[in-house]
């Protein structure tokens, strides 16, 4: 018995530590996501690039699940989705997950960026 009080102890002193490194995330400016953050956490990559192909193969935009569309609800003011410390950047950063939307995609709502062809990428 003695051993599981010892887990217990080891366990109360461990878990704030982990807790600790969990990412923090500014609040998002809408009021609901598009689906409950569980489904989020583990599907947001292929609900967008459902979306990427529907966009670039069929021409769909505005859909439920367009990036454009998130980045307008959890970027910052004035600051790119995917600096140090936004919503973006600190979940991929604790799961150690290379973020590359943003190498074609605007990082903040309203503003566009060049593709290689000269084209508008939003």
């Amino acid at each position: 018995m003695k051993w599981l009080g010892a887990l217990l102890v080891c366990l109360m002193l461990t878990l704030p530590a982990l807790a600790a490194d969990l990412p923090v995330l500014p609040k998002a400016k809408g009021g609901a996501c598009v689906e409950d953050t569980q489904s989020m956490r583990r599907n947001h990559m292929d609900l967008l690039k459902h979306q990427r192909d529907a966009t670039l193969r069929e021409g769909v935009r505005g859909a439920r699940h367009s990036l454009k569309d998130c980045v307008a609800c959890h970027a910052t003011e004035g600051k790119a989705i995917n600096a140090e410390g936004q919503f973006c950047q600190s979940c991929h950063t604790y799961a150690a997950v290379a973020i590359d939307c943003f190498d074609c995609h605007a990082t903040t709502p309203g503003k566009t960026k060049q593709a290689h062809a000269g084209g508008d990428v939003r």
